[in-house]
């Protein structure tokens, strides 16, 4: 994806830079620190480029960001929740990989603890309330996704009827982000294994698979 250079759109010069690497840089600083912690110089710097290249290749700050979380979404840390619940052929073992998934994912040492979206999200000024609102959504689509799981295993009887869909995915939802904040206070995987097992130990259907 190359584009104009910063030293004019009228010569077409390709961008001196690696987009894909820039972008990359950006989300871990962007997962790292927060949005509102996270400065254009500091992202310059990590990105490796000058602050004329980022406008010109990503637009602002706010534009940049919301790039960085979708990037984020198609990483093995963003994407594992969606495909374990394309992939796995009952409800159980779909919350059972996400659960142990994040307990693996989120105290890896190769990357910024925690869930970006969740971590990104930690204090937002005010004037930066779309960033919040954003990641928001984002964590409450994951939420309905998991609803809609859910109340397919209940008309399949997976799930007794007297269980509420939307309480359930809301309270798998807590234990997810809860795991995310351990890693980020210095839980490492072991214990955020034995979390994800005994919130398993909850679910309210007989366990297939």
């Amino acid at each position: 994806m190359w584009g104009m250079g910063e030293t004019g759109a009228a010569r077409g010069r390709p961008r001196s830079f690696d987009r894909d690497a820039a972008l990359a840089a950006a989300v871990r600083l962007f997962w790292e620190r927060g949005y509102g912690a996270t400065s254009i110089g500091e992202l310059t710097e990590a990105m490796g480029i000058r602050p004329a290249s980022l406008y010109a290749a990503f637009g602002d700050k706010r534009s940049l960001f919301e790039e960085a979380v979708a990037a984020y979404g198609r990483t093995p840390g963003g994407s594992f929740m969606g495909d374990a619940l394309e992939q796995e052929p009952t409800a159980y073992r779909a919350f059972a990989r996400i659960l142990r998934e994040a307990a693996r994912i989120y105290a890896d040492p190769s990357h910024p603890a925690g869930c970006m979206v969740i971590t990104a999200a930690v204090n937002v000024a005010p004037q930066d309330a779309g960033v919040g609102a954003r990641l928001r959504e984002v964590r409450n689509g994951n939420i309905e996704a998991w609803e809609a799981r859910l109340r397919d295993a209940q008309r399949t009887g997976e799930l007794p009827e007297r269980v509420d869909p939307r309480v359930l995915a809301g309270y798998f939802a807590t234990v997810v982000q809860g795991m995310s904040q351990r890693s980020c206070d210095g839980a490492g995987p072991e214990e955020l294994a034995e979390i994800a097992e005994l919130a398993l130990a909850a679910w309210p259907g007989e366990r297939q698979g």
